[in-house]
């Protein structure tokens, strides 16, 4: 799974947290599917959670953020898919906290983060991207 140049929504700084997004579920995930024993993977896991758990925040403070200053329509929508995305990843962490990093759970986090990324990244915010090149097209003179 890599990040791919089509992904862009043409807004720098947002792109480029995807593009680190992407890179760490990535590493997340082919850590998870490697051969390593399960010991050695625990510590990049953990690493990966408490990344995942304050990036996502300024993540979607930025995003939420820069959509406010388009004037984005989905902006409401948008936030509300944010909110539930953080109130899963808390949980997940909360899970880890009580239960220990079981494998399983691991295996149905790491398929989670990639799922959401793709669909969010790969679909929700390219209307973002489609919005706000709509909002700098070029008045020509008549």
């Amino acid at each position: 799974m890599m990040w791919k140049e089509k992904y862009k929504i043409g807004v720098e700084l947002i792109d480029r947290q995807h593009e680190e997004l992407f890179r760490r579920v990535s590493d997340f995930i082919g850590t998870v599917r490697s051969e390593v024993p399960w010991e050695e993977k625990l510590s990049k896991i953990k690493e990966t959670l408490e990344f995942m758990k304050d990036y996502v925040i300024t993540h979607f403070r930025d995003e939420e953020e820069y959509q406010a200053k388009i004037n984005y329509p989905g902006l409401e929508k948008h936030k509300q898919i944010h909110d539930d995305f953080k109130a899963e990843v808390a949980e997940f962490v909360q899970l880890f906290e009580e239960t220990g990093f079981d494998e399983d759970l691991v295996q149905r986090f790491s398929g989670k983060l990639l799922a959401w990324l793709i669909n969010h990244v790969a679909g929700i915010d390219q209307k973002i991207g489609e919005f706000a090149k709509k909002q700098e097209v070029p008045h020509h003179e008549s």
